[in-house]
């Protein structure tokens, strides 16, 4: 089963994403993007939360972010709104997270991110050869001003959706929205997040996320 759909501290991790942003009653719409042949959701495990659904999910991040924009166009969504991506994966997320990224951007030329700043030493391995077989460290990374992106991801519709078409007609398969709107010469802003908010990735972060979600936020 899709990690989304897994339950955690007793309900399925999506559930707590779309709880958040239904808890910001300032939003117009909340979409759940699908993969068309996606068999597990089951809109009744939602109940009682406001969101729409679209089975218009692509083959990579990039696509299912631009197909998701494009089924936004058809709700009524207009060029200049302002847009959040989220990943379900984060089940973390929470309303005052959301509000203090809207917040800080409302008034913003361009938009941003929730990011962390590095706080750990970053080792790099060479991508291949015997010392990456082996797992041997190649060199250290300065972490001087890096910062570990996270989301929701805050940007107009439109620029994010043009952002998006010209890197793929490039040949840009980029990982994240911030990507896309840098890749057009833009300077996203970075918004302080919480180590709360992390993605849900490895089957240890479960437990992990189950101790956190329990806690008061």
């Amino acid at each position: 089963m899709p990690k989304q759909y897994q339950t955690v501290g007793g309900r399925p991790m999506l559930s707590y994403t779309l709880a958040a942003f239904d808890a910001c009653s300032e939003f117009s719409q909340t979409l759940v993007v699908l993969a068309p042949d996606d068999s597990h959701f089951d809109a009744r495990r939602f109940s009682g939360l406001r969101f729409a659904v679209k089975r218009c999910g692509g083959p990579s991040r990039q696509a299912t972010v631009h197909n998701g924009l494009n089924a936004l166009v058809e709700f009524g969504a207009k060029d200049d709104d302002w847009v959040l991506v989220h990943d379900a994966a984060r089940p973390g997320i929470t309303p005052e997270m959301i509000r203090k990224l809207v917040a800080e951007l409302k008034d913003d030329a361009v938009g941003g991110i929730l990011a962390l700043p590095v706080a750990d030493t970053l080792k790099r391995i060479d991508v291949e050869g015997d010392a990456h077989a082996e797992g041997r460290i190649a060199r250290t990374e300065p972490r001087d001003g890096l910062w570990q992106a996270q989301t929701p991801q805050m940007f107009r519709l439109g620029m994010l959706r043009e952002a998006i078409q010209r890197a793929r007609q490039e040949g840009h398969d980029l990982t994240d929205e911030a990507s896309a709107i840098e890749w057009v010469g833009y300077a996203p802003r970075l918004v302080q997040g919480s180590l709360r908010n992390f993605k849900v990735t490895y089957p240890e972060d479960f437990p992990l996320a189950a101790a956190m979600l329990s806690a008061t936020p």
